[in-house]
């Protein structure tokens, strides 16, 4: 017994001692004293080294676009790096294109500001702000998805409709860190003074935050507008929308810029889903029908069972084979999982559905 005691009090010791080396090199190795931030040739900061580019950044209230918080597994946070960016990184090389690699493309979460460095980034993200808001409305609409709304008081955002923001999960118990997550806009663009998001249960540190710690009229900080999916104004041609889950979002704002601007497109709008369950929104989709120019909505259910279902069923791509005629001159917008927009681009292209008028947005 007493050996076994004498034991883990050696092993207590020495996990002490190495805890202290490590925070002791922390202080000291990793300790780059301040260095010289550059963005854009022309925009100077002075800025603490040894942090990610990425929080160095946010530390300047300038903020990158970055779905995964920094974890290096979503490769959104690109910048390119002019000077004093150090090595690539492996952890960056799966997210990163040979003409990226060659044009010194860096993710900016895995990248180091160890020394003076210069950096190129888009000159709108100068103009993405950090709001603070409460939330005003918490909605369960299903097992899985809330619908939020959070009030920007006196502060104005402009976005695009089908643009996204991010939200800060800040630290909470089985949660150290405060992390960022990107969330598409549902709401109108003409709604200026706040924000409606879908946020669906993953089990991550930033859904489980909104799903179990978040309550109406707490305060949560957000941040943007940013990407690149949002409506086009093109040819005028008929739409194709196409979405599971929380993709919904960005096409609820699509379709709402539609109704406040009476565009007269046709439109269709495929929801891929499991059950009855998993529909929401009902109400305001059926609303859409009645107001919208030509509009139908296809909800498409892959397992349900009851015979109370008279809708289609299967996956989305056997819908759109079977409603959308080949040759016609339709754009289309999809939001999804990876796998799920990879098997509807590939039904639209067997259209004709030419891929530069297809518009998307992984999550």
């Amino acid at each position: 017994m007493s050996t076994i005691i004498s034991t883990t009090v050696i092993f207590s010791i020495l996990a002490a001692i190495l805890a202290l080396i490590l925070t002791l090199a922390d202080r000291t190795i990793g300790n780059y004293g301040e260095v010289k931030l550059t963005i854009n040739d022309d925009k100077d900061y002075v800025v603490d080294g040894g942090n990610s580019l990425l929080s160095t950044l946010i530390s300047q209230k300038i903020f990158i676009p970055s779905a995964c918080g920094g974890k290096g597994s979503c490769g959104y946070c690109k910048v390119t790096v002019k000077e004093g960016g150090g090595p690539v990184l492996a952890t960056e090389l799966p997210w990163l294109s040979k003409e990226e690699l060659d044009n010194n493309v860096r993710l900016s979460c895995q990248c180091k500001v160890k020394q003076n460095i210069k950096i190129e980034i888009p000159e709108e993200l100068f103009n993405v702000k950090e709001y603070s808001t409460s939330v005003s409305k918490m909605e369960q609409l299903t097992n899985t998805i809330k619908h939020l709304r959070f009030d920007l008081g006196e502060e104005e955002i402009n976005f695009k409709p089908g643009q996204y923001v991010q939200l800060k999960a800040p630290a909470y118990e089985g949660s150290p860190d405060e992390v960022y997550r990107a969330y598409s806009v549902a709401s109108s663009v003409n709604d200026k003074h706040a924000i409606e998001l879908l946020i669906g249960y993953t089990g991550g540190i930033a859904t489980t935050y909104v799903h179990q710690y978040l309550k109406e009229g707490d305060k949560v900080h957000i941040n943007g507008p940013y990407g690149e999916f949002y409506y086009h104004e093109d040819d005028g041609g008929p739409i194709i929308f196409a979405g599971a889950g929380t993709g919904m979002a960005p096409i609820i704002s699509i379709l709402q810029y539609m109704a406040d601007n009476q565009i007269q497109r046709k439109a269709l709008f495929f929801f891929g889903a499991k059950s009855m369950d998993d529909l929401f929104l009902i109400d305001k989709l059926n609303t859409f029908e009645k107001t919208l120019y030509d509009f139908k909505f296809i909800p498409t259910l892959s397992r349900e069972e009851s015979t109370e279902w008279t809708g289609e069923r299967g996956r989305v791509p056997a819908s759109i084979d079977k409603y959308i005629e080949k040759g016609v001159n339709y754009s289309a917008y999809l939001c999804g999982s990876p796998a799920m927009i990879d098997s509807i681009v590939e039904a639209l292209l067997a259209k004709d559905i030419p891929l530069e008028k297809i518009y998307y947005d992984k999550f």
